[in-house]
């Protein structure tokens, strides 16, 4: 078969792949795990806990296509990230997905029975399928830009040496506290979009207080990079074109090396630029009550501080704390040069119609729920 693009080509063009399959979720998904994390706070009667879940139910499962993507794209392109990643932070895994699945069973549970402990029982369930997988896949975002301990033989066999505690380290959580602030913040703007009345001031209310958070802690995180953990740096020449072995390459450790991309290439500061920018602008929707420019502002601010991640670690996406020599990157990690032409082929036809698809649903479902609009619909939650 002939390949119109060569090997490094490919591997960086799945690279950017992931890491839009990876925003896509964080942006869709995102504002239902805000929504959720929310709803203690902001909904404080039945009705409105209502009229949040229904603001979602139509949405969340064509949200959940990214995060399939996503694994599916790891699973496929970079099998040796899913091969460390899924067996390593396994019992982490495990949890995300029990609490991703507790969300939507609430969506469908809570009205089935007319009592007050049955529905108050799905609403902690409801809060935990948000606050969970958000609080970690941020602890799981800090531990990488560590290091995670694990290390390949030289039959590549990888071996992970870390436990489920030892990720609860202070700046995983740190990173985590930002996650969920992060989606709260999404979750606020959605909902500022969404409905109406009291539940409205208060989603803007919350989600200003939120976006503020996300400044603060943003910026701390970057502190705590530059001046208060080790990044990776390649010491080797680096072949692009080369085998899927870890192992030919050698790495150091380096204090602030995680920034030193920015020196290499300043382009690559829009990044942050993006992640405080767009924290601004959904504060100051919020705040002013243009609430769709809250909601760009808000998924702006995900997309530049997912970016500011990849961009820093490139061309790392898996660095080992225990063997640096091990780690993985975007050019010792792939799948076969075929199997990424064939996949990108599949992706220029298939990824467009997904897309299509997400916009005419929003399209059709654009506009507020009201508490009358579920009165008179007897398949509301």
């Amino acid at each position: 078969m002939t390949m119109l693009l060569d090997y490094e080509t490919l591997r960086l063009i799945w690279w950017l792949l992931l890491g839009v399959l990876l925003i896509g979720f964080a942006a869709t998904d995102g504002f239902d795990m805000g929504s959720a994390i929310l709803s203690p706070v902001i909904a404080r009667t039945n009705d409105e806990k209502r009229m949040i879940i229904n603001t979602l139910g139509p949405v969340w499962e064509g949200n959940q296509v990214w995060f399939i993507l996503g694994g599916g794209a790891i699973f496929a392109a970079f099998p040796p990230l899913y091969a460390v990643s899924f067996s390593g932070f396994y019992m982490a895994m495990f949890v995300v997905l029990t609490a991703l699945i507790l969300r939507p069973v609430a969506f469908k549970f809570r009205q089935k029975v007319d009592n007050e402990r049955w529905r108050k029982t799905w609403d902690v369930a409801h809060f935990i399928g948000g606050f969970v997988p958000a609080l970690i896949f941020g602890v799981a975002v800090g531990n990488v830009l560590q290091g995670v301990p694990f290390n390949l033989d030289d039959d590549l066999r990888s071996f992970y040496t870390g436990s489920f505690f030892g990720l609860l380290n202070p700046f995983a959580l740190l990173c985590g506290v930002l996650s969920v602030l992060m989606l709260s913040m999404h979750g606020a703007t959605w909902l500022s979009m969404k409905t109406t009345g009291a539940l409205y001031h208060r989603a803007r209310s919350y989600g200003s207080m939120a976006a503020l958070g996300v400044i603060a802690l943003f910026a701390l995180a970057g502190l705590w990079i530059a001046f208060g953990i080790d990044g990776y740096v390649i010491t080797s020449t680096i072949d692009g074109d080369g085998p899927s072995n870890p192992l030919r390459k050698t790495v150091e450790t380096v204090a602030g090396g995680w920034l030193t991309n920015y020196g290499t290439y300043p382009w690559m500061t829009i990044a942050p630029i993006l992640g405080f920018g767009g924290a601004l602008v959904a504060l100051a929707g919020l705040r002013a009550g243009i609430d769709w420019i809250g909601f760009i502002g808000s998924k702006i601010s995900i997309l530049g501080m997912i970016s500011t991640v990849g961009l820093s670690m490139f061309p790392f996406i898996l660095p080992s704390s225990t063997d640096p020599r091990s780690s993985l990157t975007v050019y010792d990690s792939t799948s076969s040069h075929l199997t990424l032409f064939i996949m990108l082929v599949a992706t220029v036809v298939l990824l467009p119609i997904v897309l299509a698809y997400t916009a005419w649903v929003y399209k059709v479902l654009f506009g507020r729920v009201s508490q009358d609009e579920i009165d008179a619909n007897s398949q509301a939650y």
